[in-house]
């Protein structure tokens, strides 16, 4: 069983999902986060590969990503440093990443590699569900890889049923049509996080955009299996220039 399906299994709520852009705040910390977040009961992590055009972020991604690639992080790079990373890491990774630079990189070369290194699962925010179905399915497969898609307060119901059917992991619920970054409150999308529940999905579902304090992290978990955390611990990151501190200001955060 993938390491994706094992955490729900064993874990039904409150999940802590993190994301981190590889390479930031410098070249070879990438490692250094992994073991910190793990150490300190994160349950699952996203490793953003850096883009110089990243959409569905903010801004605070966004600079995370241009100090990344200033720094010498690329693709080849990064799964050279996850190398030997499942000799101590143990909880789900998940590879995020843009089209562009995977289509670059070579989608099946991409997918090779991250199941050489122990990649669990994969999310390409802009990769069309038409063409993934089409071309790249049979190949995430393959390498026993999750492909994790997104919905929004404005995915069609019909849309949603689709991703649940093609899913084998969770679903990202986003919970505005906006970019990455912080909110101050969730109250206006009980409506939206109502609407997925009652649908009886098969697949589990992760909140992530806005979540930044006690207050939000509660609400989500109460609408769905858990959180993710993007914008939140970069910047974190940004403020402390230093992944154990940068973790440390996160949670304490986190519990506010």
């Amino acid at each position: 069983m993938n390491r994706i399906n094992q955490l729900f299994e064993i874990k039904k709520e409150n999940i802590l999902s993190v994301y981190f852009t590889a390479g930031y705040p410098t070249l070879n910390d990438t490692v250094p986060t992994l073991e910190c977040l793990q150490a300190n009961g994160v349950d699952l992590i996203e490793i953003g590969v850096p883009f110089s055009d990243p959409m569905a972020d903010g801004i605070v991604i966004q600079n995370s990503s241009q100090k990344a690639l200033q720094n010498g992080m690329s693709i080849r790079k990064l799964f050279d440093q996850l190398t030997n990373v499942r000799e101590h890491i143990h909880i789900p990774l998940i590879m995020m990443g843009y089209l562009n630079p995977i289509m670059q990189f070579g989608f099946e070369a991409f997918c090779i590699e991250c199941n050489r290194v122990g990649a669990d699962g994969m999310i390409i925010p802009d990769l069309p569900m038409s063409d993934f179905l089409a071309e790249y399915k049979e190949i995430a497969e393959r390498y026993s890889l999750e492909f994790i898609f997104l919905i929004t307060p404005e995915t069609s119901e019909d849309r949603i049923r689709l991703i649940d059917s093609h899913t084998n992991g969770f679903i990202y619920m986003v919970s505005s049509a906006a970019v990455t970054g912080t909110q101050s409150s969730f109250d206006n999308k009980v409506d939206y996080f109502n609407r997925i529940n009652a649908m009886n999905l098969k697949n589990p579902r992760l909140i992530g955009f806005g979540i930044s304090n006690k207050s939000t992290r509660d609400m989500v978990n109460r609408y769905a299996s858990g959180a993710i955390i993007g914008s939140a611990f970069i910047k974190a990151l940004h403020e402390t220039q230093d992944v154990k501190k940068g973790v440390e200001l996160l949670l304490k955060k986190l519990a506010e």
